[in-house]
Order: structure tokens, then sequence, then C-alpha cells
């Protein structure tokens, strides 16, 4: 995007200074980051109520098999809304885009607190995705339009932070209601918030930071593409044949490397040139955060497994579920803070500590303990590791795909970087649900089926940050300690 605004970046500004959370916080500056941080925090919120109220949900109206497809959808449609989010932005600009994207995430809320079947809170998730989607990827897109550079490690990391706020309040809100068998309320509570943003976003982005004269382009194939790996992995896991399971895990990394090759050549491109060669450094720095979200994709059927293994109701299972996300708040502070001196040492530590997290996880989740502590306590903390790992991590990664991106190409890696995280989460959640159901949540179900799936799922996705140890290591050599 390029900005039309003239006090988007004073005279002065072009290099990067470190700077303090006051001049973040304060005057124009404040607003900006209340619009953006305001965004994602309705949008996490959303995440952890539905998180939290999906074993009442299923409960009501059925669908064990399609429990993953909720979060699996959700996050698809959500790669939709980042990839046309630079679309929305030059036909509305900033005020525009964000009361369109609110109002399509508050439709999606309306469905999906109807929902009579899995069908219907199946549409309902995937419009709230659309609008989840536009709402996450302005806030990484306008951060670099309309906040100088020395502010922009702050930004991300209180726009991270706003995971951590919603830990607080989307499980108190689904836990409470769903405890109570109302959860259509817990989605209810979300319209007013909705309508709230939409007034405070108009009144706060600029009209528009977009010129008009640029050509913005839709990599159409590579998304049908995405799109039709993740489903791929998702339709593999209702079969209880092997053999269907492998066949739709094989088609989906059939359809990603066929995305690598197109987009090369593309002129409408997912991502900017070079980004799927490790040689290169976006390369690499797609890779380590396409890792480390994968590390945290077991996290949709905490809830699930607290209940039925731990005997947790759905209000404790929802927040003890959100340490995830409070160790990546915690870290995310932390690190925007640390990364001047230490960005190196943090892209390491993050999935070092993110794989102890998943160790721990399979070692603890697995047991039916009734509610004892002695196996609580470990699983809580293999939960804080996990998120804290990735928060250590991902402000320094995030800066440095800014700095990393050609001049000319700023805006596909900003976009690319929404893009690879979303995608990274639903081919997280669609495998997650393949492995539970492979290994028997739905049938023979109880507490065998959760045990046996609480194991699956930390053993395989450990995989992922064990990975990711070694990409970061290429990381740190290939981007010059940036950021």
């Amino acid at each position: 995007m390029q900005s039309s605004i003239e006090e988007t970046i004073p005279a002065g500004d072009a290099g990067y200074k470190p700077a303090g959370w006051g001049e973040l916080l304060s005057g124009k500056n404040g607003l900006y980051a209340l619009a953006l941080a305001g965004g994602v925090t309705l949008h996490a919120v959303n995440m952890y109520i539905a998180t939290t109220v999906m074993p009442s949900v299923v409960q009501d109206i059925g669908g064990m098999d399609f429990y993953a497809w909720a979060t699996t959808l959700f996050v698809v449609t959500s790669i939709l809304g980042a990839a046309l989010t630079a679309r929305l932005l030059k036909s509305a600009g900033p005020r525009g885009a964000y009361v369109v994207a609110t109002l399509l995430f508050a439709a999606g809320t309306l469905i999906s607190s109807l929902a009579i079947n899995m069908p219907v809170m199946l549409v309902g998730r995937s419009v709230q995705g659309l609008g989840g989607g536009f709402l996450y990827a302005l806030a990484y897109g306008l951060t670099r339009v309309v906040l100088p550079e020395r502010l922009w490690g702050r930004a991300i990391g209180l726009i991270s932070a706003m995971f951590g706020v919603a830990t607080l309040i989307g499980p108190a809100i689904g836990g409470i209601f769903a405890e109570y068998g109302a959860w259509r309320a817990a989605f209810w509570s979300l319209l007013p918030v909705s309508g709230l943003f939409a007034v405070v976003a108009f009144a706060t982005m600029p009209r528009s930071s977009w010129d008009k004269n640029e050509r913005v382009s839709i990599p159409v194939l590579q998304l049908i593409l995405l799109t039709g790996a993740v489903l791929a992995v998702s339709a593999g896991s209702l079969s209880q044949e092997t053999l269907w399971k492998i066949v739709g895990l094989g088609a989906a990394i059939f359809m990603i490397a066929v995305i690598a090759v197109v987009d090369r050549d593309a002129k409408a491109r997912l991502l900017p040139r070079r980004s799927f060669s490790l040689s290169m450094p976006l390369g690499a720095l797609y890779l380590t955060i396409a890792l480390l979200m994968l590390s945290m994709q077991p996290e949709i059927y905490v809830p699930y497994l607290l209940q039925h293994l731990h005997d947790q109701s759905p209000l404790w299972a929802g927040y003890l579920a959100a340490l995830m996300a409070i160790g990546w708040t915690v870290a995310s502070f932390l690190s925007s803070k640390w990364q001047e001196k230490g960005g190196d040492k943090l892209v390491v530590a993050g999935p070092i500590l993110a794989l102890a997290g998943l160790v721990l996880l399979a070692i603890f989740l697995p047991v039916h303990g009734n509610g004892n502590w002695s196996l609580l306590a470990p699983v809580c903390l293999g939960l804080i590791l996990i998120g804290f790992g990735i928060g250590l991590a991902w402000p320094s990664l995030v800066t440095r795909v800014y700095q990393s991106a050609p001049s000319t190409e700023q805006d596909l890696a900003a976009g690319g970087m929404t893009t690879v995280q979303l995608f990274a989460i639903a081919f997280g959640t669609a495998c997650a649900g393949m492995v539970a159901n492979f290994a028997g949540i739905a049938v023979p179900g109880g507490v065998e089926g959760a045990a046996n799936a609480s194991l699956g799922l930390s053993v395989i996705f450990a995989l992922a940050p064990a990975i990711a140890i070694a990409v970061a290591f290429r990381v740190n050599r290939i981007t010059g300690g940036k950021g």
C-alpha cells in the first residue's frame, strides 16, 4: 500500500530507532493503535468463545466428526479474506474496509448463533472467518502504513497481546454460557461489540491510504489450490479407512507443490518472488512462521480433552486451554523489548520451548486424572510453554519479514505473512481433525478415544517445532541478525 497520508512517516523517521510504548499509545498513533488492536481483539475473542463452546455445540446439535471443520473452514475463509484485503483497501480505503469486514463478521456470528445443525454452523463460521480474515490482515497490513518504522515492533507486540486479552474474555463468555446450556448467547454477545467497533474504526481510520492507480491482482488459482489442500485433508479425516486419509494428505501435499510452481511465474502472486526457496530470507522466515503455527493446533481439542480426561467444567477447560495464548501474550511483550539486542536468540529459543511444551502434553494430557492437579499442573505448563515459545520468536520474525521484502513487494510480503500463518492454522486444524478421528475421538469415543487422541495430537505435532529449530538457525544466518 502506497500511503497518501502525509503524517504517516514524518521527516526524519526513515531510519529505525527504538521507541517506547508511550509514543505508540499517545496522540494520533494511539488512535491508530486502538483501531488496529481492536479488530484483532474482536477476532481473537470470537476464536476463544468458539473453542470453548464447541463441546457444548456438538452435544446439542451433533456433528462430532466435523468438530475440527468448524475451525478449519473458519480459517480457510480467513485466508481468502486476508488475500482479498488489498482489493478491499483499494476499493473502500481503510475506513470502509474495516466497516465491511466488521459487518461480515457480525453476519457470520448471527448465523452461527442460529444454527440448528452442524452444516448451518459451518456456514456461519465460514462467513465469520471471511470477516475475521479481513480484520486480522488489515491490522498487519496497515501497521507499516499508519505508523513509523520505529514503532513497528511495539505495534506487532501490541497486536499479538490482544490474543492475551482475548484469553481473559473469550473463555469467560463461552464457558459461562456453555455451563448454563446457552452457547448461542455466547455468539449473540459479540453482536453489539461488533457494532461499536465498526463505529470506532470509521471514526479513527483514514479515508484513503492507497494509490488508486496501483493495480491489485488476486492469485485466484493459488487460492483455489490452498483451499483444496485444506479441504482434502479435512475430507480424508472423515473416513475410517487409513487409505483415504493418506490419499487426502497426499493430495494436499501435491497441491502445495503445485502452488510453489505456479506462484513462481504468475503475474498475480500469493507471495513475493523466491518465497518458496529456503536459500532466501523470506522463504526461511515464512517456513518458520508456518511451523510455529502448526505447533499450537492441538489447542482446538484441548477444551474437549480437559472436560473428558480431567473432569474440568466448560469454563475452566476454556481458561486452561487459553494458557497457550497467555504465554504468547507475555512473551510478545518481553520479546518486543528484547529483540533489539537478542533477536537471533529469540528466534531459536521459541521453537525449543514449544517443543518442550508438546512433550509435556504427550506425557500428562492422555492420563485420566479426575481433576488431579499433579497431572493438570504439567499440562498447564506445557500449554504455557507452547504459547510462550511462539510469542518469543514472533515479533522478530514479523519484523524481519518487513525488512527482508524488496521495496516493490512490501505489500505482498505483509499480506503473504498473514496468508502463511492462516494457511498453517487451517492445514494444522485439518490435520488435527484427521489425527483425532484416526485415534478414535469419535469412535469409540469416551475416555479411551480422548486419551488416544491427546497422545496422537501431541506426538505428531511435536514434529513441527522440532523442524522449526533447524530452520531458525538458517533464518539467523541469512537475515543478518535483523530485528
